[in-house]
């Protein structure tokens, strides 16, 4: 098996259902189909020993839905949902879904979000860095958002969110704290000035004792904060 391939269950409560979406795994060399389970007590019980990259998920089944079955599970594959339904969307995001397909399915919409799906496997996670690729995902608005690290400039923290300041573009807002956020980018190109600043220090043009500025916007440098900053910026 190739080390690209994403191992996958599907579940849903329909037979016809499953041998359609069967069919389309079968057909994508980057999967391999490990389970397939009609509710959600039998996938929380198959999970145990089996092992899934990726969980094609039916919301509407019988005593328990799709939501409960994630509701119940400690460590959730990535989630793509499958359902005849629209209602259900914007509650499938809560859920940090990799997408959300519409019964019945079609190739190239089923092709589409697994591709998404490999990307997220490939990065190790939503918001983890890949350094040889040079960008991380983040989740903004519901949707999952590609950021180039050496197009940010800087990240202000904005209460329970962070807001991520680029070459381009309006800024995107993450819900994420600032320490959260900060374990997700390079330290040794990215560092905390301030309590409510963190800088990509490779855009850092001047400084003094108290601003750093990047293009034409000064942002404000902590005391205890600034032999750090000479020390990174002579490495």
């Amino acid at each position: 098996m190739e080390q690209s391939q994403l191992k996958c269950a599907v579940v849903d409560d329909s037979r016809l259902q499953r041998l359609a979406i069967v069919k389309l795994i079968d057909e994508h060399s980057s999967l391999e189909l490990v389970a397939e389970w009609n509710n959600a007590i039998e996938t929380k019980n198959g999970l145990l020993d089996t092992q899934v990259d990726l969980l094609f998920l039916d919301i509407e089944m019988p005593i328990l839905t799709g939501f409960d079955l994630l509701d119940d599970l400690e460590n959730k594959p990535h989630i793509i949902f499958v359902t005849g339904k629209t209602k259900y969307a914007f509650k499938a995001f809560d859920y940090d879904a990799i997408d959300y397909l519409r019964k019945p399915l079609k190739k190239d919409r089923f092709n589409a979000a697994v591709d998404k799906a490999l990307s997220m496997s490939r990065i190790g996670g939503e918001n983890a860095v890949v350094e040889d690729d040079d960008y991380i995902f983040v989740k903004s608005n519901l949707k999952k958002r590609k950021i180039f690290l050496n197009q940010l400039k800087y990240v202000e923290a904005l209460g329970d969110y962070v807001k991520l300041i680029m070459e381009e573009g309006d800024p995107i807002v993450v819900l994420a704290t600032m320490k959260s956020f900060e374990a997700q980018l390079p330290s040794d190109r990215f560092l905390r000035i301030h309590k409510s600043y963190i800088v990509n220090l490779d855009k850092v043009e001047r400084y003094n004792s108290r601003n750093i500025e990047i293009a034409d916007e000064k942002i404000p440098l902590s005391r205890h904060k600034k032999h750090s900053l000479i020390e990174a910026l002579n490495n």
